[in-house]
């Protein structure tokens, strides 16, 4: 294992993990999510926590907290239909952020830069992903009305929102524990 992942210990990992799932549980149920009718999907704020995640601790953390903390979500406000696709979505989301975020130390010393970047891909990621779970949903159970491209800007804006919020709150997380700027 690229010793870049093994830093932070296995036992270390995991609990930031699951208290950054149970963040993302929170963030996304109990800041108003706001429906969106065409899809029967949310807007919400909980991507600035998968973000966080990735970014501070990684790809490990970004993908566990992002996959189960945004898939209970679903279930706990009864969107029950996009519970394995948002574990997958997010899950992959976060890990691609995270992971890029360490690749990109290398090229990009701005943390700032590299947080942009690493973001915009995961988020398209994220973007993508719904567009095509949507798509075969619509296709699969025609009842349900879905129309996924409805929910594409929807989606640019929940990821760019969590862009915004995600990176100061990084800064500030490292500024007050420097010490992470070494473990990713």
């Amino acid at each position: 294992m690229n010793k870049e992942y093994s830093k932070f210990g296995v036992t270390i990992k995991i609990t930031f993990a699951a208290i950054f799932a149970a963040l993302v549980f929170i963030v996304t149920s109990q800041i108003p999510p706001i429906p969106i009718p065409a899809t029967g999907g949310y807007f919400n704020v909980g991507e600035a926590t998968i973000y966080v995640a990735a970014l501070v601790f990684g790809p490990f953390v970004g993908a566990f907290s992002g996959g189960i903390g945004a898939m209970l979500a679903d279930v706990y406000l009864g969107y029950v239909n996009f519970a394995p696709g948002t574990l997958v979505i997010k899950g992959v989301e976060g890990a691609i952020v995270g992971f890029l975020n360490i690749k990109l130390k290398k090229y990009i010393p701005n943390p700032t830069v590299r947080a942009i970047i690493s973001v915009m891909v995961g988020g398209l990621e994220m973007v993508a992903g719904y567009f095509l779970y949507e798509t075969l949903l619509a296709v699969l159970f025609p009842g349900l009305e879905i129309f996924a491209i409805a929910e594409i800007p929807l989606n640019i804006g929940q990821m760019l929102a969590g862009l915004i919020i995600a990176v100061p709150i990084m800064h500030a997380v490292l500024r007050i524990f420097p010490q992470l700027k070494n473990q990713i």
